[in-house]
């Protein structure tokens, strides 16, 4: 999950916004939202601080909705494609918010606590999507708020994160399951949502909390072990080694769950939702296309938005792409014709006029992230 920038909207800052700039960090216009893309050790050495020890980001500009009401769950279980009805108390899933023609509005994350559910969503796409599920509140017994600005979000990643942040709170993190949280006490604030959550694939947390508690609890991280901060440039080549997708790159409102490869956040038994019709439909035709992963074995870099070719025709473009960090190769991906979607097949990327061929390969990239 993350966001593409609206160039038109006016640029607001997050709570941590002074302490970027403090530490040299280069900002930029992102999801509208003044951002730090890296910081003065540069993107390569905060993406490997994430792999080897830990980083520290700042996704405060990620939008929140709080769910309440004696309907709250039937209301998210429709508007969104995973099962929120299997999920237990403390836990969270990935899903999509899809429109009637079963492609994204936005990808999302649901967490259910005992007396509400929170929807997390992509900051580019907060006031579309509150708007787009809000149409189909009248039909359930419950409520909408968005809290987006009231919370700041901290996302403390790496093999490290664990002990760094275990001294700093009384939950017993060894307790916490991937994609699980709790609620309590860090750094004496609190209590905040505490969440084995991330963008990165390593282990980590993602916390939410008082956006009045926001220097408190970045200073308290940054004291407490090897923490680096860590900027949009590095998570973006994190996630992409994970093969995570990003909204308005891999995944956008022309592409659906199934032909995104992401047909495991669909739960079709689950009763309707919003989009549930275009994706039988879709099914039942057929898929045209597939998100698949290729490397580049040549000297490259296959830039989002690179023309790709299948066989020598025409096959759209790259959705993302880099020249990988951890895996010393170019990676990337792009939608290819379904019966071509196989590791080992090949297929050629444009990059400034001349060809490079690319393999498809099975997803992720990297194989030996340290998330449980």
């Amino acid at each position: 999950m993350a966001d593409v920038v609206s160039a038109a909207a006016p640029l607001k800052r997050t709570p941590f916004h002074d302490i970027h700039v403090a530490l040299g960090a280069k900002i930029v216009p992102f999801a509208g939202y003044e951002m730090p893309v890296q910081y003065p050790a540069g993107i390569t050495a905060e993406h490997n601080a994430v792999r080897t020890s830990c980083g520290l980001f700042d996704v405060s500009h990620m939008g929140e909705f709080l769910v309440t009401g004696p309907q709250a769950l039937e209301f998210v279980n429709y508007v969104t494609t995973n099962n929120v009805a299997a999920l237990a108390i403390g836990q969270v899933h990935y899903s999509g918010i899809l429109n009637d023609r079963g492609t994204f509005e936005d990808d999302c994350l649901v967490y259910r606590a005992a007396d509400h559910l929170m929807m997390v969503v992509n900051a580019s796409n907060k006031d579309k999507d509150f708007a787009h599920i809000s149409q189909h509140l009248s039909k359930f017994d419950a409520t909408l708020e968005d809290i987006s600005d009231r919370i700041a979000l901290l996302a403390l990643q790496g093999p490290k994160a664990q002990e760094i942040l275990q001294a700093l709170t009384d939950v017993n993190l060894d307790a916490i399951k991937y994609y699980h949280f709790e609620q309590g006490m860090v750094a004496g604030k609190g209590p905040m949502v505490v969440s084995r959550t991330g963008y990165t694939g390593e282990d980590g947390f993602e916390l939410y909390f008082d956006v009045a508690d926001a220097a408190h609890i970045w200073n308290a991280l940054m004291q407490h072990g090897n923490v680096t901060p860590t900027g949009l440039g590095c998570r973006d080549s994190l996630r992409l080694e994970m093969g995570m997708a990003l909204y308005g790159n891999d995944i956008d409102d022309t592409v659906t769950p199934l032909e995104a490869n992401l047909q495991w956040l669909v739960k079709m038994k689950k009763g309707d939702f919003v989009g549930k019709r275009a994706l039988e439909a879709q099914k039942a035709a057929g898929i045209p296309q597939k998100l698949v992963g290729f490397t580049i074995a040549d000297r490259a870099f296959p830039r989002h938005g690179y023309p790709v070719f299948v066989n020598g025709l025409p096959s759209g473009e790259v959705r993302s792409g880099t020249s990988s960090p951890s895996c010393g190769i170019a990676i990337g991906t792009c939608y290819v014709p379904t019966d071509h979607a196989k590791p080992g097949n090949t297929l050629d990327v444009d990059i400034r006029g001349k060809r490079f061929t690319g393999t498809i390969v099975e997803l992720p990239f990297y194989k030996n992230a340290s998330h449980r």
